[in-house]
């Protein structure tokens, strides 16, 4: 690969591979995946399939202002930070599920499923977390852990024809609808506005 080429030659770390292999894409992918992106309009009345650590992890950077955030070449709100397979609650991880939530809620999607990778820290802890923000916000679905998210997103996008939350570019590229939750989080978090407000306007 090109990108794999560079970093060789520049002799690149761990985190500037990652930052290469998060953002930079080919123009035909690029376009292809912006054309499979939808509002969130799209998913009242769908099956909503959430990447957990993938959304969590980029709305987490958001709420704290950190400069990892980027549009990728595929239109994409990236968290450009290397986790590998490490996670550590944080004081705002409940708060950033909170507007994940109460953000599609407004939507009224049929039937929401959060995915969290079951080798990862905390994956346990987190969809139960979640299931319960979700019990008590009055969204029907259910949250959990999965040794293989990438294929349990994959797989239920085409039986239910559901809509698909990830930045992941191997799920994007597998799937055929696409939602960028951080995006509609940024952009209510940059214009200093209640989440009620943004969706009215």
């Amino acid at each position: 690969m090109a990108i794999n080429f560079v970093g060789n030659h520049y002799l690149l770390d761990k985190n500037e591979r990652n930052f290469l292999h998060r953002t930079v894409f080919s123009q035909k992918k690029s376009l292809i995946r912006k054309g499979k992106v939808v509002p969130l309009c799209k998913i009242k009345e769908n099956t909503l399939l959430i990447d957990g650590y993938n959304i969590l992890i980029t709305i987490e950077s958001i709420c704290l202002d950190e400069d990892s955030i980027i549009i990728s070449d595929d239109g994409i709100m990236r968290d450009v930070n290397a986790v590998f397979g490490k996670y550590k609650f944080k004081e705002i991880t409940e708060n950033a599920l909170n507007s994940i939530i109460s953000l599609i809620r407004v939507y009224q999607p049929k039937d929401v499923r959060v995915f969290y990778d079951k080798p990862v820290s905390y994956s346990g802890k987190l969809a139960k977390l979640t299931e319960g923000i979700m019990e008590n916000l009055g969204i029907s679905g259910k949250a959990e852990t999965a040794v293989n998210v990438d294929f349990q997103l994959i797989k239920l996008s085409h039986q239910t024809g559901g809509v698909v939350a990830t930045s992941d570019g191997i799920i994007m590229d597998k799937v055929d609808r696409i939602l960028d939750i951080p995006c509609y989080i940024y952009k209510i978090k940059k214009k200093n506005l209640s989440l009620s407000k943004f969706l009215i306007n």
